[in-house]
């Protein structure tokens, strides 16, 4: 086994972690910048509070995709190259990481939720749905669905 192979799944998913969906989408859409407003957090939640749910859907599944992938590409190809599911969980942990601590924004990201779930559903899609249906469960009789960060 080569074990520069763990290392640059890592890193990799890391990077992926690290592209605040936030922000871009709403570049990409003419929003105002989700840090400026609202929670001060760049992710879903906030860009909802822009007012545009396209952008906060988009923003959510791509959220959400940079989580998955990497965890999916290791489970799907990694046992080629000597990864199993210590890298599986290591390249979870490190998109989700990529998400709170974005190298491109000044490690200043968002709360992690949609990130997590989609790592959740790459590691196994049961996992996955049994989070959301608890979240949905909670989020519905509580109407609560996460805490609001104090402007910074």
């Amino acid at each position: 086994m080569n074990y520069a192979y763990p290392i640059v799944a890592v890193i990799v998913a890391y990077l992926a972690g690290s592209l605040s969906f936030a922000v871009i989408v709403s570049r990409l859409m003419g929003l105002h910048d989700p840090r400026s407003y609202g929670s001060k957090n760049p992710g879903a939640t906030n860009v909802l509070r822009s007012g545009n749910k396209a952008a906060a859907v988009v923003t959510l599944l791509l959220d959400a995709l940079k989580g998955w992938l990497p965890v999916v590409l290791v489970k799907w190809y990694g046992a080629d190259y000597g990864l199993g599911d210590g890298t599986v969980a290591a390249v979870g942990l490190a998109a989700f990481l990529g998400h709170l601590y974005p190298v491109f924004f000044g490690f200043k990201g968002g709360k992690g939720v949609a990130t997590a779930a989609g790592v959740l559903i790459g590691i196994s899609w049961i996992l996955g749905a049994a989070t959301l249906a608890t979240w949905l469960i909670v989020a519905f009789f509580s109407r609560f669905s996460a805490p609001r960060t104090a402007a910074k």
